[in-house]
């Protein structure tokens, strides 16, 4: 099994205070920021980063649905990691200042992918995929935030 990753980032015209607070509010703006590829949405526990559990169905392909449950935590300032329960998966959030109004938001993703020809295909093509899912998030982001 080979590691697979994603990354996705954006510049977003707001301070990262105000972005970071937007991300992290699982029970309010986090459910406004999910395009059509999530479902099921559901806060368990918490609903404010850190000790957040949150439950969702991610269909990033036709015939692909992951079940997700993710325990979130915030181990420094500007960064939400979502550890899912049911996988491998972890998704990082990471918010930084880039100039007067405006922060830098990288979402990045790895997993524990399958072997074979099965996990060639999935680490070639699922990256992609899943970057397209989180580059609609982050505009729905940057409307929610944006000035």
């Amino acid at each position: 099994m080979a590691q697979v990753e994603a990354t996705t980032e954006r510049v977003v015209a707001a301070d990262a205070e105000t972005v970071f607070d937007a991300i992290a509010d699982y029970s309010g703006t986090r459910a406004k920021l999910l395009p059509e590829h999530f479902s099921e949405y559901e806060v368990r526990e918490g609903g404010d980063g850190e000790g957040t559990l949150v439950h969702w169905r991610l269909q990033a392909t036709s015939k692909r649905v992951r079940d997700c449950l993710l325990e979130v935590s915030e181990p420094t300032d500007g960064e939400l990691v979502e550890k899912d329960r049911n996988s491998s998966m972890v998704t990082t959030w990471r918010v930084t200042p880039a100039g007067e109004g405006r922060s830098k938001v990288v979402v990045h993703t790895t997993w524990q992918g399958a072997g074979g020809i099965g996990g060639f295909f999935e680490k070639t093509f699922a990256p992609k995929g899943l970057g397209r899912i989180y580059d609609l998030v982050l505009d729905r982001l940057e409307a929610e935030v944006g000035k």
